[in-house]
């Protein structure tokens, strides 16, 4: 490609892995803060983001959940929401799949009705204003029980058309999959679609209880499979999606460099995978960034490239009709860069 940056920054693809509460920049963060009476330990943008320097997941959780405190009103779930989706529109993202962990603010005795009609209402105003498609997935917290899962599943039951699908996010250590096998059953008997996040700090053996015992429709992360090989093969023969995070990787040190992570070999063993950015704000990296020095790092190809973005749009959670739609799209967007890159006689 002539510009290869711009090609990637262009291209249509879908972002599956992004937490909501994770793309709060330092300035909205503060902005937030003031605006809902608190005083924060950072006093500029500059002070919090020199705290984005995480040992491991845990140490990034702390900040992270001390970071949605500053989420008070349903106001203040809108202009996160419109800030991401305008940030995704701009990276041509055509469809965006947002966690989001309610039981972060319900604790605190913030409302259900802010936390969702103020994401939810940005997601409709996103798509009106600007085209892309977005989607909610309500995560549950496995630091808790699964009845609280539970009883988080059913206090979403108002919006239940709304939301396309559901997950579960934490601290993974200690934490497997198998203790949210009655949790998710229940989402599928619901008609819902499920992910989980397995496979980033956790063993290999949480991807394939994700897989085997949860029966999910995609895994978060995942990157753990490779230390086995009969998993890596399973996985591939069922194409089950896998919404990676490199640069969310390399800023918890789950590998020591970007030159270390496994996409590409995973790419190679005929692997679902998909590029994403997990928490953006925090880990100094949006999808473009993540696909652009991956590209770098690994020597990605352009056929390489143009699979992640397949692959992210082919796993996402919309009918298939619209999926073949988006698939045309991008399919049309690489036959006209490939042209014009052509030499001319």
């Amino acid at each position: 490609m002539a510009d290869p940056d711009a090609f990637i920054r262009c291209m249509p693809k879908a972002e599956l892995h992004m937490h909501l509460e994770g793309s709060i920049e330092a300035e909205l963060l503060l902005e937030l803060a003031a605006r809902n009476g608190l005083r924060p330990r950072w006093e500029t943008p500059e002070a919090l983001r020199g705290a984005y320097r995480f040992r491991n997941l845990q140490a990034f959780l702390d900040l992270y959940y001390e970071g949605c405190r500053v989420l008070m009103q349903e106001r203040d779930f809108y202009d996160i929401t419109h800030a991401y989706l305008r940030r995704a529109h701009s990276d041509a993202v055509v469809r965006a799949e947002l966690f989001l962990g309610p039981q972060s603010f319900t604790e605190r005795g913030i409302a259900i009705e802010a936390v969702m009609d103020g994401v939810l209402a940005a997601i409709r105003d996103a798509t009106r204003n600007d085209g892309i498609s977005a989607g909610l997935l309500v995560s549950a917290q496995r630091h808790r029980s699964e009845a609280e899962a539970l009883q988080l599943l059913d206090a979403v039951m108002p919006w239940a058309e709304q939301i396309a699908g559901f997950g579960l996010g934490g601290a993974e250590v200690g934490n497997p999959p198998s203790r949210f096998a009655r949790y998710f059953r229940t989402c599928r008997e619901r008609g819902f679609r499920i992910t989980v996040h397995a496979g980033e700090e956790g063993p290999a053996s949480y991807v394939r209880e994700a897989a085997d015992l949860l029966q999910i429709d995609r895994i978060d992360h995942g990157v753990a499979c490779m230390s086995d090989p009969t998993l890596v093969r399973l996985l591939a023969e069922r194409q089950t999606p896998l919404t990676v995070c490199p640069l969310s990787n390399l800023r918890l040190n789950v590998v020591p460099s970007l030159a270390a992570h496994p996409l590409r070999a995973m790419l190679e063993a005929g692997l679902n995978v998909s590029m994403n950015s997990d928490d953006p704000a925090y880990f100094a990296g949006y999808v473009n960034d993540n696909f652009i020095e991956c590209r770098d790092a690994l020597a990605l190809s352009d056929d390489q490239i143009v699979t992640l973005a397949r692959n992210s749009l082919t796993a996402s959670f919309l009918p298939s009709a619209e999926i073949a739609n988006h698939v045309a799209r991008l399919d049309a967007y690489v036959a006209d860069r490939r042209l014009s890159a052509a030499p001319r006689n």
